[in-house]
């Protein structure tokens, strides 16, 4: 059984500094970025606003210098993030190659891949998507069918993948699929990753658009794709165990919580404050903001000492997802009747409430992740 080891967190005075200077960058940086985008919060996305970033060392930060890291702290960049989301800032761009991809190829491809690419992903300069979901396989990874077949100086790979974000302006793709066969006594042999670069013959990129008329998501296929065999992260076979330390990462920070931040910054703001349900709903809200915001925090700090933080993140990102989802609900109970049309808290309003649902699917549903924490409890 894994205990919930999420130890209170503490910022040192070095880091209280940077928050400031992120603050400052940022009220300039987008000083004339308007409500309703800053609502899409970590899916908005602008390359150049990521080089930005990048020119002032806040990507790739706990790296080493070795990478094009900078070597500062877990936390440090924890709070580089929470600055950021809090804002609304369009970080998408960058958010995959930075978040887990880098780290990825550090751990797994130390001597090839990771000094050829990280720099440039911490310029923000090299973008990458995941290519994890394939059509008839829902949650179940272990089922992929896209397939490598070794041949001379690499592997051929056929096969799709779909509900691929930012698929159409990413260089590569971190790619799951099956080099070896199924073994029904071990469902998790057999898979690999592979870096596919999206510029590569046979490669096509299809436009999946969500309700508002968006395109973030993205089918791609994959038709005889050559992939050198350099470009295999890690053994072939470790797919499981790698995907397991990408989802790890990419459960435990503050985007699990802070997605409707705008949402509740345009209530605060056209809130009454001579109205007590006002104050009470509203503080209540603050409230669990503050205890997910510790529970993040500790899990950066596990991460930071080396700890396995799988189950505790699963946790945060589940209590995360419901308290982003409310926030909607509660804007129209509050508001809904006053609100002026056309106003930011009324285009913010609109905005999430056809986007919330969809924060407890992205990475992981709620249903897999109770699965996680149950048994990381020793309950199933």
């Amino acid at each position: 059984m894994q205990a919930l080891d999420i130890r209170p967190c503490q910022l040192d005075a070095k880091t209280l500094a940077l928050r400031n200077e992120v603050r400052e960058f940022v009220a300039e940086a987008l000083k004339d970025y308007p409500a309703h985008e800053r609502a899409k919060n970590w899916n908005g996305a602008d390359p150049e606003f990521s080089r930005k970033l990048g020119e002032r060392g806040w990507l790739g930060m706990t790296w080493p210098k070795r990478y094009g890291g900078h070597e500062r702290s877990a936390l440090e960049r924890y709070v580089v993030l929470e600055e950021l989301l809090a804002a609304g800032a369009p970080v998408n761009a960058h958010w995959i190659a930075e978040r887990q991809s880098g780290p990825l190829l550090m751990k797994f491809s130390p001597d090839v891949l990771a000094p050829r690419l990280m720099p440039a992903i911490a310029r923000g300069e090299l973008l990458f998507c995941i290519g994890m979901s394939e059509p008839n396989v829902g949650s179940d990874l272990a089922s992929v069918q896209t397939r490598a077949v070794k041949t001379e100086g690499g592997w051929v790979v056929n096969g799709s993948k779909v509900w691929t974000t930012g698929a159409h302006r990413c260089h590569y793709m971190v790619t799951l699929l099956r080099t070896g066969p199924r073994d029904d006594s071990n469902r998790h042999g057999g898979l690999s990753q592979l870096l596919i670069d999206m510029r590569a013959p046979g490669v096509t990129v299809r436009p999946i658009y969500n309700m508002l008329g968006e395109h973030d998501f993205n089918e791609v296929f994959l038709d005889d794709v050559f992939v050198p065999d350099d470009f295999v992260i890690g053994q072939p076979g470790d797919g499981w165990k790698q995907v397991g330390a990408e989802l790890a990462l990419e459960r435990s920070g503050p985007e699990r919580y802070l997605s409707s931040t705008q949402l509740y910054l345009e209530m605060l703001d056209a809130a009454d404050p001579q109205n007590s349900r006002h104050s009470v709903s509203l503080g209540r809200v603050a409230a669990r903001y503050a205890v997910l915001r510790q529970m993040s925090l500790g899990v950066a700090g596990m991460l930071a000492r080396g700890d396995n933080p799988a189950t505790p993140a699963a946790l945060v990102k589940d209590q995360g997802a419901l308290l982003e989802q409310s926030l909607p609900d509660l804007a129209h109970d509050l508001f809904g009747g006053t609100r002026q049309p056309g106003s930011r808290l009324d285009q913010v309003m609109r905005y999430l409430t056809q986007t919330a649902p969809s924060f407890s699917l992205r990475g992981g549903t709620r249903e897999i992740l109770r699965g996680i924490i149950a048994r990381g409890l020793g309950l199933r």
